[in-house]
């Protein structure tokens, strides 16, 4: 049976641990992948997620949704006491693992769903902006972060906003990846967002409204809550009804679709870390834009240098815009501008 949350004036965080961050290799591997790995000072992406969540007044214990592979990593190092571990059955993207925490919690509860492997500098302007989209859902709304953009990002989706709301906007439209024509005409416009993939639902009203555009994924996911049992902190959904699910986004399935939708805007120092250039967009560097958390690196004129190694000393001279990560016996040396390729090669797709 669905567990019933009775403080629903607490905003329920729900944390998303899929994936396995290929374009991060060899650095993330099946083994270790992207969540869990101390990109940014001694916390990982994982924990930095949970802490940002961590205000008692304002959020409940955390609800995590990830493979079973993960499981021992989640238990390793979560930092919050009574977190819920949903262990999918297998991978089916965002909304059916979204609609499994809503089905778990109360119909009233208010959640909050995040990636576990993104960065966000301001923590209090996230958590006003949790405040914010709460409030919007509480009133019926189902409600996106909209990431306030500083440069013409192509590798983003985007939100078009619509009329105001009280604290926050109408969605006019959600609109794809665009090229960098569209993505400058988009910054210069002022109304547009990035899609950061966070959101604020009801919970019931999630079930309610996906059931409209995806009733079988919403019957699959009830019949795999009940029929599915709890091991201690884990709970485990019935594998066969899940696995008959046609996995799709959560925008895909329902924003995109629901009358409903609301965006939050928000400037929080947000990235989703997709690749090792918005990697060392996020990290602080020095005056010639290089950054190195390499021992002992040497960069003779060198400019906008990525330079990451778990032991090997890393020399460079004369390079500009280069990616150089050491991680065991495994190097990768790339341009900036093909980064998002690395998830492409052998070594990424073997992990």
């Amino acid at each position: 049976m669905p567990v019933t949350m009775t403080d629903v004036t607490l905003i329920h965080p729900v944390i998303l641990c899929g994936g396995s961050g290929t374009r991060l290799w060899p650095k993330s591997r099946k083994v270790m992948p992207k969540p869990f790995l101390p990109l940014f000072g001694n916390q990982t992406l994982f924990q930095q997620a949970c802490t940002r969540c961590g205000d008692a007044g304002q959020f409940a214990p955390p609800t995590i949704v990830a493979g079973s592979a993960h499981v021992d990593l989640i238990a390793q190092q979560s930092p919050a006491k009574d977190t819920q571990i949903i262990v999918e059955p297998a991978a089916r993207n965002t909304a059916p693992a979204i609609a499994l925490a809503a089905a778990r919690i109360d119909p009233q509860a208010i959640m909050l769903v995040c990636p576990s492997d993104h960065h966000i500098a301001d923590t209090q302007a996230f958590r006003d902006a949790a405040a914010a989209a709460a409030n919007l859902a509480r009133a019926g709304k189902l409600v996106a972060f909209g990431i306030t953009p500083d440069r013409p990002e192509t590798g983003y989706g985007y939100i078009k906003r619509g009329g105001e709301l009280d604290g926050g906007f109408a969605i006019e439209r959600f609109v794809e990846k665009p090229d960098l024509a569209r993505a400058e005409a988009f910054l210069a416009d002022g109304g547009y967002a990035w899609n950061g993939g966070i959101f604020t639902f009801r919970a019931g009203q999630l079930l309610d409204e996906l059931s409209q555009h995806r009733p079988d994924m919403v019957q699959a996911v009830k019949d795999a809550v009940a029929n599915g049992h709890s091991d201690g902190a884990q709970f485990h959904p019935d594998s066969a009804a899940f696995a008959a699910i046609e996995g799709d986004s959560i925008d895909y399935a329902l924003m995109e679709n629901t009358q409903n939708a609301a965006m939050v805007p928000v400037a929080m120092g947000w990235s989703d870390i997709g690749d090792w250039s918005a990697l060392l967009e996020a990290l602080e560097s020095d005056e010639q834009g290089n950054s190195c958390s390499a021992p002992n690196a040497e960069l003779v004129d060198c400019a906008n240098v990525l330079a990451v190694s778990d032991g090997p000393r890393i020399s460079a001279i004369g390079l500009e815009d280069i990616i150089v990560v050491v991680d065991g016996d495994e190097v990768l040396v790339t341009r900036r501008q093909d980064a998002q390729r690395v998830g492409k090669l052998g070594g990424a797709q073997d992990q």
